[in-house]
């Protein structure tokens, strides 16, 4: 039997999922590691990312009939080499907010919002800051790119990974041609030594052939795997996540929430305007997906569920963080549709969509509100996706179609709770499945066995037909109610910013 396996360099664990020709996880294994903050850059060590590599596969214990691999990643950020692909700079992580002044002139010069964390932003601010380095560029790729490349030998990436490097042209499935003549322009002042499309990475499709581990790149996780296994495009966190949840398909979606937050909708028609609340990638085909990504979800729940598990110990009772957020969702479910006039901002660090740079969590109440715990832990839940929902509220103005959104995530663990809100938030029906799978390195996975299994197949048939046919879910339609009471909560929300705003400055 035939084995498929996916690795994911996630920003707190590397993980490794095999999957067999059923599609089911077998086996895993992870390496924690974690970014560092040196000379003003967030950064991972490049060798420690080896490490983690060898240790993830030394620790399966089923890496045999490996057919394919695929590689994912972090989006975005910035690994510069020479030709010789040594590294230039120490790698710029997508935490970073050093690239305002270059987002802010490409947005401009392509009509297309450049977010700060996108490759091509921080290339062309290393342009803008005159570093040493520039003229010995020769390749720009990221950290999944990277890894690849030291297995393979190929400078690839996948579509989905490619569009946080530089905007996509959805129709011809390429970088878009006439953004990379106005950035060339943009750069003949500087008499530099490259053109941009000659350092970025190939762009390869889902199902593609994106080469084979070579016997270098066994040699370098010490012969734990075989020369000869053929590899499926990398691709980043975005397009492995929408790959998990069977999110690949026009007017379908997913919405991660953990400690961040974010939703992905695949477009059938492009947006209007341009927003820079919304980010445009695209699915591992290529079809462009809206992105909405907030820096914070359940970190504030988690603070106050730790103050609630500490009340409780005083009286004796020791329940398990598990049976304490269950009865604190449900009984969430007892509270007003707005709230009451309880109020929570859950900012603990900056959010990009509302244009803080940092964050002060607080609850506010009005005099006459009906203060409640369940009051309390409903608007709770409601501040993990309000940010979202000014995102979302975009989307619906410009009449973006959703048939449906998978919900994945600690914030969806709590049955009929999280995910009936964020129906009410996003007006669109919340899907979540029974059998959460190993998220992105399972989504993965699940594209190394298209590349090796497709027989013509689309992605999204693929998905539909083979992996997800069976797997059971739950589906929670918005309902008017909860609608309606969590529109008058948004608009009270929108106004407890301009609170937040001058704690921000106090505290």
């Amino acid at each position: 039997m035939n084995n498929f396996l996916g690795i994911e360099f996630g920003s707190t664990r590397i993980k490794a999922v095999v999957i067999d020709e059923n599609y089911a996880p077998v086996c895993s294994s992870d390496y924690t590691w974690k970014s560092s903050f040196e000379n003003g850059i967030w950064t991972y060590d490049i060798n420690e990312a080896i490490t983690g590599l060898k240790t993830v596969l030394s620790k399966l214990e089923c890496k045999e009939n490996i057919k394919s691999i695929g590689i994912s990643g972090m989006m975005h950020g910035y690994l510069a080499f020479d030709k010789e692909w040594n590294l230039l700079v120490p790698f710029r992580t997508w935490q970073n907010t050093i690239t305002a002044p270059a987002a802010a002139k490409l947005t401009e010069l392509f009509n297309f919002n450049v977010p700060q964390r996108w490759s091509i932003a921080h290339l062309y601010q290393a342009v803008l800051n005159g570093e040493e380095h520039i003229n010995k560029i020769a390749h720009i790729t990221t950290l999944a790119g990277y890894m690849h490349y030291l297995l393979t030998g190929v400078n690839a990436v996948g579509i989905g990974e490619a569009s946080g490097i530089f905007p996509i042209d959805s129709e011809n499935l390429c970088y878009n041609k006439d953004m990379i003549s106005k950035l060339d322009k943009l750069l003949e002042k500087y008499n530099l030594s490259w053109k941009a499309e000659d350092v970025l990475p190939s762009v390869l499709l889902a199902g593609d052939n994106a080469g084979y581990l070579t016997e270098k790149g066994s040699k370098l996780v010490d012969g734990l795997l075989p020369c000869g296994i053929t590899f499926a495009p990398p691709e980043g966190d975005a397009g492995t996540g929408m790959t998990a949840t069977n999110a690949v398909a026009e007017k379908t979606g997913n919405i991660s929430a953990g400690t961040s937050i974010f939703s992905m909708v695949v477009l059938n028609k492009p947006l209007k305007n341009v927003y820079e609340e919304i980010d445009i990638v695209t699915t591992p085909t290529g079809k462009d997906v809206a992105l909405v990504h907030c820096n914070n979800c359940t970190n504030d729940i988690n603070a106050w569920v730790s103050v609630l598990k500490e009340t409780a110990a005083l009286f004796g009772a020791e329940p398990s963080s598990d049976e304490l957020y269950t009865k604190l969702y449900e009984q969430s479910l007892n509270g007003d549709t707005d709230c009451g006039g309880v109020l929570v901002c859950n900012y603990m660090a900056g959010e990009g969509i509302t244009h803080f740079d940092s964050g002060v969590p607080m609850v506010a109440r009005a005099q006459n509100a009906n203060f409640t715990l369940a009051n309390l832990f409903r608007s709770m839940i409601y501040s993990t996706m309000s940010t979202l929902k000014l995102g979302m509220d975009i989307l619906a103005q410009e009449e973006v179609e959703i048939d449906s959104l998978t919900g994945h995530g600690g914030l969806f663990k709590t049955e009929g709770v999280g995910a009936r809100y964020m129906a009410a938030a996003c007006n669109a029906p919340i899907a979540v499945m029974k059998t959460a799978g190993e998220g992105g390195p399972y989504g993965m996975a699940l594209l190394a066995a298209y590349a090796s299994q497709r027989n013509g197949e689309t992605l999204e048939e693929f998905l539909l037909n083979r992996v997800f046919e069976n797997t059971d879910c739950t589906i929670l339609n918005p309902q008017k109610d909860d609608i309606d009471g969590f529109n008058r909560y948004i608009e009270q929300y929108k106004q407890l910013l301009k609170v937040e705003e001058t704690a921000t400055k106090v505290l």
